[in-house]
């Protein structure tokens, strides 16, 4: 009988919405779950902060930020993951694996979410804007970094002195006078 209900159901989102088809599935419940990308509809709700999923596997996943339950364990470190994916890219640590590649320079990644932020360099893309401001910036790093000019927070202290710096950058020139550093050589006189 449930399974009907669904099948009545998925009949009637398909008639009530222009739909183009995207997608074929070999499962009806793969079919399903992927109607709910389109419909936004989200069954699954988790009883202890009310957030709603359209996945049960992607409750069973947030249930575990709750309980802190990591059952993947890393078989070359110590390392536990609580989604099966996040060891799937930690595994890349291990193996120098980069599947995703930019066409543009060949740069590699071992995800594709740093291929994606990495396109925003080509593209020139700057979609973290800054609030105080008129400046953007392509990754919400260097956006970070910016703040500290509005607010003058100086993070990075000399452990030599007490001096302190808004970026890391410029941390290093004082410690090279302390350490008597002096890394650039001319090559012409020795």
């Amino acid at each position: 009988m449930v399974f009907l209900t669904r099948i009545l159901r998925v009949i009637s989102i398909l008639s009530n919405m222009i739909y183009t088809r995207c997608k074929a599935f070999s499962q009806n419940g793969d079919l399903i779950k992927h109607l709910r990308t389109h419909t936004g509809e989200k069954p699954y709700q988790y009883s202890q902060c009310y957030k709603a999923f359209s996945q049960r596997t992607t409750l069973i996943s947030h249930h575990r930020t709750h309980s802190g339950e990591k059952p993947y364990q890393c078989c070359q470190c110590d390392q536990a993951f609580s989604l099966n994916i996040s060891i799937i890219y930690h595994m890349r640590t291990h193996t120098g694996e980069e599947p995703y590649q930019c066409r543009q320079c060949n740069k590699a990644f071992s995800q594709n979410s740093d291929l994606i932020k990495h396109m925003r360099i080509h593209t020139r893309e700057k979609t973290c804007q800054c609030n105080l401001c008129d400046k953007a910036f392509s990754m919400n790093c260097y956006l970070i970094k910016h703040l500290r000019t509005h607010t003058g927070e100086k993070t990075y202290q000399c452990r030599q002195c007490d001096k302190a710096f808004s970026l890391k950058t410029y941390l290093i020139s004082p410690q090279r006078t302390h350490t008597r550093q002096k890394p650039y050589q001319c090559c012409q006189c020795d």
